[in-house]
């Protein structure tokens, strides 16, 4: 896999797909870029695809201290500047949708559509993130790993598809402790429920039915204060794109070439 030096940022990423309109993927906690996989097949037909693995996560660089979403949104422009990309279409899911709205108000000049998925514009306490941080620093990933798949998936898909969810699992159970923790802080600090309202992009809202994480209320929230955004529901928990990939992929393809 290619890597681009960003200040003191390594970052891994992949373009595949000869489309003329490129579309950034962005991962959720605890994930690779490999957890776009299945949306991977029809969205190369379409798209320059460009996935990246996000500062602490996957192969890129885990750099010390606690990270910010603002921070981790301008590794994203960084990405685009070193790629020579002007303007993208944005999809991110959890902690990646969180990043996709921090673009879309502080750098709308680069997006063109944005699509957010299974997020929120706040999530959780402090004190539960403090101590999933601690938990995870003490104890390592595995200590959160069963937690973490019962909120990403829909008890009737964890029995239904167990080679899917121990895929899941074990990019989780593989993260860093530390670039986990930092991303944790990330999110922890994170409010972004006055600014969404600036966002002008075209947007697509996608939720999960049985999501505990980021529920549909969320996702009317976010429908309800950005001008004109479209929602979708599907069943499924927190990682909507593998529980329901087919209707998840045809979802995006669908707004992003209306």
């Amino acid at each position: 896999m290619p890597f681009v030096e960003l200040g003191d940022l390594q970052t891994c990423y992949e373009v595949s797909g000869a489309g003329r309109a490129a579309l950034v993927l962005s991962n959720s906690l605890g994930t690779t870029f490999a957890m776009w996989d299945p949306q991977m097949a029809l969205l190369a037909q379409r798209f320059r695809v460009l996935r990246y693995d996000t500062r602490g996560h996957g192969r890129s660089s885990v750099t010390p201290g606690e990270y910010t979403i603002e921070q981790l949104g301008r590794d994203v422009v960084a990405l685009l500047d070193a790629l020579d990309l002007e303007r993208v279409h944005f999809c991110g899911l959890s902690m990646g949708g969180m990043i996709g709205m921090w673009l879309g108000v502080h750098a709308p000049e680069r997006i063109d559509h944005l699509v957010l998925c299974n997020t929120a514009a706040r999530i959780g306490t402090k004190e539960s993130w403090n101590a999933r941080i601690a938990t995870v620093r003490t104890e390592g990933m595995k200590a959160v790993a069963g937690g973490v798949m019962e909120r990403w998936f829909t008890p009737k898909f964890r029995e239904a598809c167990p080679q899917k969810v121990a895929r899941a699992r074990q990019m989780l159970e593989n993260s860093s402790p530390a670039g986990y923790a930092a991303n944790c802080a990330a999110i922890r600090d994170m409010d972004q429920r006055e600014e969404v309202g600036r966002i002008t992009a075209p947007t697509l809202v996608i939720c999960g039915t049985g999501d505990p994480v980021t529920p549909p209320s969320e996702a009317r929230f976010l429908v309800d204060r950005i001008r004109g955004a479209a929602a979708v529901e599907l069943n499924a928990a927190h990682l909507s794109n593998v529980e329901q990939a087919e209707a998840f992929t045809d979802a995006v393809c669908s707004f992003l070439t209306r």
